[in-house]
């Protein structure tokens, strides 16, 4: 049985498949991780959420920004961007069970075997991995609930509060618990955000560092395997630390990583002519 994880996929199938195809998976023995964004800006939205979820027992996922927007532009249309590639998703005959298997789906997994986390943005250097499963707990049960789901999508978008008060109460609360998880790349050593920049680690704002990077950091002794940040091109030089996302989507590569051996592959999306494929943006997009 070996484990795999892999990053961004936004519509991306093709590559996900050779990736799967290069490494033998099987889904009678294997399992899948994905880092979360599985869906937009890419060519194949909806045919990459059928694919995963003819395969669900051998899939481990949690949520990024762009799965959650999902879900909000299920709730309420008028919030699909001119970008996003999720209308076909929306109009699909198995929309409702594609998007209640997705809203079922954490924000945060730990394998206590293995010691290993898998987190779409990050976990921020002030909480432990117990206070870290207890807060995704709280917007993994807001997504459950029908009478909680509406209210939290409606207020789920933006960047106040930037940092984590335990007074935190309602929308508000579970509002900075989901940028962490799903938006976080810079932040002060006792976790206040800053969710404008978008660039390499070299970029951070006065003040601010990778989450990752703070020493006292309470994850230390914990392998943490993440998504989200394109730019950094799949490189971070911290222990423990893999970052997957390798812009896929804006015409980079696609990563697939054995968690219990920590090889790498890689596939890229320009050889698949993936005519449907946005061009390059700045870096950090997404």
């Amino acid at each position: 049985m070996a484990v795999y994880a892999v990053g961004d996929l936004q519509g991306c199938l093709q590559p996900l498949k050779r990736l799967l195809v290069r490494v033998a998976f099987d889904p009678a023995k294997d399992t899948l991780w994905l880092v979360g964004d599985l869906v937009n800006r890419g060519p194949q939205s909806l045919e990459t959420l059928r694919f995963l979820y003819q395969m669900r027992e051998s899939v481990v996922c949690v949520l990024g920004n762009h799965d959650l927007h999902l879900l909000a532009v299920r709730h309420n249309v008028e919030r699909l961007k001119k970008g996003d590639t999720l209308r076909e998703i929306l109009q699909a005959p198995d929309c409702d069970q594609l998007l209640n298997w997705l809203r079922q789906q954490p924000l945060l997994h730990y394998d206590v075997a293995r010691n290993t986390a898998l987190v779409h943005a990050g976990i921020p250097p002030q909480w432990s991995l117990k206070k870290a499963l207890k807060y995704a707990n709280e917007v993994e049960h807001a997504l459950r609930d029908d009478n909680l789901l509406g209210p939290f999508l409606d207020g789920m978008y933006g960047n106040e509060p930037a940092k984590w008060d335990n007074e935190l109460s309602g929308v508000a609360r579970l509002r900075v618990i989901t940028n962490y998880f799903t938006r976080m790349r810079f932040c002060t050593r006792d976790g206040k955000l800053d969710l404008n920049s978008k660039e390499g680690v070299g970029t951070a704002p006065p003040g601010y560092a990778p989450w990752f990077s703070y020493k006292e950091r309470k994850t230390q002794d914990l392998k943490i395997i993440f998504g989200h940040w394109a730019a950094l091109e799949g490189n971070c030089k911290e222990p423990g630390i893999f970052a997957l996302d390798t812009g896929c989507v804006w015409g980079g590569s696609m990563t697939l990583l054995n968690v219990d051996t920590g090889h790498k592959l890689s596939c890229d999306c320009d050889d698949l002519g993936l005519a449907n494929t946005p061009p390059t943006p700045p870096l950090g997009a997404g």
